[in-house]
């Protein structure tokens, strides 16, 4: 230990105080800068204040009684000594996530989680995963924002959700997806007319479907323009709900999510055709990045996985 201690230019007295001074917060916080990027985007991704960020760093070169980071006119870089500490820092980072794995009882993580899903999955069994949650860590703090899958990418690899479950999977080197099952779609309509031909409804109702910039709407484009010609007409919305009630209003047709149609199939508020295809299923992921390693985020997304097929299973015709 003393001959590592002054290959690097400390003294037992600078070692005895980077141990005394350093705490788990601070090396988290110095490896969220070199990971993002810099002190505001640490920021984000750790919610806090970029003056906290800055403290915690200034903290730990403090312990250290060395400069971690040059502050260039670019931006940081990590000095000889903060290079040295980064691999370190990395080990700490893995022993806490086995201790709070193989030692903290469940019920006694306190943490929060921040959840990115898309309206499918919150429309079907987001409320299942949350209860699951509650219920396995009492004290965890759930945030969850509901939006389409390109944005939930996006917050993703950004940082700002530690969780999407959203149409995958992310590819992205950074990024873990766990397969979960998927959505078939049927065709929807208010009222079946009296035809031999049921494609026809297609060619005569505008097509209403999900939002724009989203891989449902992009495939049905594609298939339409293959199947009906560049004139068919669409109608995309951002919310499914809405696309439902569309329907039972006469003012379109649409192929949506089976297993949300069968309800008001069921209640005869909309009729299910066949005009001799369907676009292919839903395909969602739980994704999440791999680094920093969060046992309470992999939980939670094999925890969605069990969920889902669950759900699944359950709604099975």
């Amino acid at each position: 230990m003393l001959n590592y201690a002054v290959s690097v230019g400390l003294c037992w007295t600078q070692v005895d105080s980077f141990m005394k001074g350093i705490n788990l917060e601070q090396l988290s916080t110095f490896l969220a800068v070199i990971r993002l990027g810099g002190v505001r985007k640490a920021a984000v991704g750790l919610n806090l204040t970029q003056p906290a960020v800055t403290a915690r760093i200034k903290n730990l070169e403090s312990s250290m009684c060395c400069e971690l980071f040059e502050r260039t006119s670019v931006g940081m870089r990590l000095t000889k000594r903060g290079e040295l500490l980064l691999a370190h820092a990395e080990k700490f980072e893995y022993l806490a996530e086995q201790v709070e794995r193989d030692v903290v009882e469940p019920a006694g993580i306190e943490g929060r989680l921040r959840l990115g899903v898309s309206e499918t999955i919150a429309q079907c069994w987001l409320p299942d995963l949350v209860t699951a949650l509650h219920r396995q860590h009492p004290n965890l703090e759930i945030e969850f924002n509901v939006d389409i899958s390109i944005n939930l990418r996006a917050s993703l690899l950004n940082r700002e959700i530690d969780l999407g479950i959203l149409l995958g999977p992310v590819s992205d080197y950074s990024v873990n997806n766990i397969e979960l099952p998927g959505f078939d779609l049927a065709w929807y309509t208010a009222h079946l007319p009296t035809l031999e031909d049921t494609e026809a409804l297609i060619f005569s109702k505008p097509v209403i479907t999900y939002a724009r910039h989203t891989r449902p709407y992009r495939e049905l484009k594609a298939l339409l323009f293959e199947r009906v010609g560049p004139d068919c007409s669409m109608f995309p919305s951002s919310s499914l709900s809405a696309c439902f009630r569309l329907v039972e209003a006469d003012l379109g047709v649409a192929a949506l999510p089976k297993v949300l149609g069968n309800s008001y199939v069921e209640q005869g508020r909309i009729r299910e055709f066949d005009p001799g295809w369907v676009p292919s299923p839903l395909l969602f992921t739980a994704s999440f990045l791999d680094e920093p390693k969060s046992h309470m985020v992999e939980t939670a997304a094999n925890l969605a996985n069990e969920i889902a097929c669950a759900y699944q299973k359950g709604h099975a015709d």
